[in-house]
């Protein structure tokens, strides 16, 4: 009986061995296959990252200039000389820091020798940079390019020419065009400029009235491009000035925009 007891325990201790064996087998293989699952994972996670975008540039300007006062008096004078409003008339705008415009009309009644009619106006739009939409002036690259194509299209125009305009900010066009409107022929020029983040559009009109003639076409574009060129100037000297805002939806800067220029045309044109 007291022999038996060894033989006993020696018998429990190999039988306990396969049972250590697969335990540590199981142990093993579990955290190989815990391994290949993390680093699988790890893997599949840096090919699912998409790349850092590099920032955008900075706006250039943050603020707008009064498009009233962009252009000097004497030369609002000399262009519009019976202007109704000497101040102009201002558009409407949600945001006067991201769209703006003002405009000018007057006839200048000489009697019995006719009138002569002139139209000025300016518009503003800066845009600011996004990181998913780019940079302020890339965009106001992409809009300087629908402008110019629109002035271009203007219905109902005749003879119409583009051309650069020198020495406009970083780069303008000067469209010019005839339209017979009111029975009259009048005579069209706008200046479309970029200047850094901000476009800018200019348009100078003019015509005879009751046998007076029609204005030049070189006299209309070059006072289209002086006044450009002040306007231009005003929202350079803005630079550094103001505070960057989000830009509201462009869908409701132009409506407001719309009727404002509505509200004005239906007061420009002279009854004849």
């Amino acid at each position: 009986m007291h022999r038996s007891a060894p033989r006993l325990s020696r018998i429990l201790a190999c039988a306990a061995v396969p049972v250590m064996l697969v335990a540590v087998g199981c142990s093993s293989d579990s955290g190989s296959d815990a391994k290949k699952a993390t680093g699988s994972s790890s893997s599949s996670d840096a090919a699912g990252a998409e790349p850092t975008k590099p920032a955008v540039e900075p706006a250039k300007f943050t603020d707008l200039p009064d498009a009233c006062t962009s252009i000097e008096k004497k030369t609002v004078k000399d262009l519009v000389p019976e202007a109704k409003k000497k101040g102009g008339t201002a558009g409407r705008s949600s945001d006067l820091s991201v769209r703006g415009s003002c405009s000018w009309n007057g006839l200048d009644d000489k009697g019995v020798n006719g009138s002569q009619y002139r139209w000025l106006s300016v518009a503003f739009t800066r845009f600011d940079s996004d990181q998913s939409l780019g940079s302020g002036a890339a965009r106001a690259t992409e809009d300087y390019t629908k402008q110019v194509a629109k002035e271009k299209a203007s219905e109902g125009a005749q003879k119409v020419a583009a051309a650069a305009a020198t020495g406009i900010g970083d780069e303008a066009t000067a469209i010019t065009y005839k339209l017979n409107k009111t029975d009259e022929d009048f005579e069209y020029a706008t200046v479309v400029a970029r200047t850094g983040n901000v476009v800018v559009t200019l348009t100078y009109n003019g015509a005879g009235y009751a046998g007076s003639k029609t204005p030049s076409a070189a006299d209309i574009l070059k006072g289209a491009q002086k006044a450009a060129k002040e306007a231009v100037g005003k929202v350079d000297a803005t630079a550094g000035s103001g505070s960057a805002e989000a830009t509201p939806p462009a869908g409701e800067a132009e409506k407001d925009d719309k009727k404002g220029d509505e509200k004005a045309a239906s007061e420009a044109t002279p009854k004849s």
